[in-house]
């Protein structure tokens, strides 16, 4: 298990769909900036999880890299254990795995979407865990089924990569709480969301809390939120509504999202002040501030999702909150 950090863990995130040709640079600039963590995407339809982690550690010296995240349906426990053992002997210490439900209609479509996504995900998680752990395992559970399954973990570091949960609601939470090294929370993830998804996971240990967030930094803060805005548009589906239920404007929120008939019309509609509150952005100082602001209220890692056409330009840009 990491040790929660005493100061805020800026990283950042490589978009699903960033070119392929920029990923590598992408993940050494960052590096070279400062940033604690790459986290990748796994999302249906662009690049696995795995390979794009493991592309990244070697492409790069010291940086940590997360996968956020694996759909737990989407591969056998077993075998997900032997890539994430495989990636931790190869680069000790510098890896963290998010594991989750998936998107239930992206699951559904390829046949993976359980009965029960809870005890799927506890399953899961908890298996993995112990395998990592060197635990030769005998489980008949409801979805993980194991048979005296041992890795060979011998070349693995002290302490195994952390396992977290990218989960959201109550009764997910809940299962992080109890069987993961930490939550990862998707965009946005305002202090009153990061404080509310604590109460729900109500963990008994220490437990890491990775808040994703869209960025925009510059000297004039109307720019910045101007463009942040775009990349908002899709907080208004009916997925994202437990981000947005703690806020103080969430009926506004609601109501205003009902009115509009496009998510191009709800964006521009949008008053500034929820940008701000849906993201980390304006001047490098207000940045800044809203990171201290997450990190009091339990977030241990920021991931700061770079916005604008050039990619590698506004990670530049991002890196005055290193």
């Amino acid at each position: 298990m990491s040790p929660t950090p005493a100061v805020p863990a800026v990283s950042v995130l490589l978009a699903r769909d960033l070119p392929t040709a920029q990923i590598l640079p992408f993940a050494r600039r960052a590096e070279e900036l400062g940033f604690a963590a790459v986290w990748v995407v796994e999302d249906l339809g662009f690049r696995g999880g795995i390979a794009q982690a493991a592309a990244v550690l070697a492409a790069t010296t010291d940086i940590r890299v997360g996968i956020g995240l694996l759909p737990a349906g989407a591969r056998n426990t077993a075998f997900a254990a032997m890539e994430v053992a495989t990636l931790a002997q190869l680069f000790p210490g510098r890896i963290d795995i998010g594991v989750g439900h998936g998107m239930p209609g992206w699951m559904r479509s390829v046949g993976q979407w359980p009965t029960s996504p809870l005890a799927f995900l506890r399953e899961s998680i908890d298996a993995l865990r112990q395998l990592l752990r060197g635990q030769r395992l005998d489980t008949r559970g409801r979805y993980v089924h194991l048979d005296g399954v041992h890795l060979d973990t011998s070349a693995l570091p002290g302490t195994v990569p952390d396992i977290l949960a990218g989960v959201r609601g109550p009764k997910s939470l809940a299962v992080s709480g109890a069987v993961a090294d930490g939550t990862i929370l998707a965009e946005p993830v305002a202090p009153q969301y990061a404080r509310a998804a604590l109460q729900q996971i109500d963990a008994t240990r220490p437990h890491r809390l990775v808040a994703y967030n869209i960025a925009a930094v510059d000297p004039d803060p109307a720019t910045a939120i101007a463009a942040a805005r775009p990349a908002l548009e899709w907080i208004g589906e009916p997925d994202w509504h437990a981000h947005i239920a703690p806020l103080p404007f969430a009926e506004e929120f609601t109501a205003l999202r009902a009115r509009c008939s496009t998510r191009e019309e709800f964006t521009q509609r949008m008053p500034d002040e929820w940008i701000s509150q849906l993201s980390v952005t304006g001047t490098p100082e207000q940045a800044r501030n809203r990171i201290e602001e997450l990190h009091r209220a339990g977030v241990t890692d920021t991931v700061l999702a770079p916005t604008g056409p050039d990619p590698l330009a506004a990670l530049d840009t991002l890196a005055v909150l290193c």
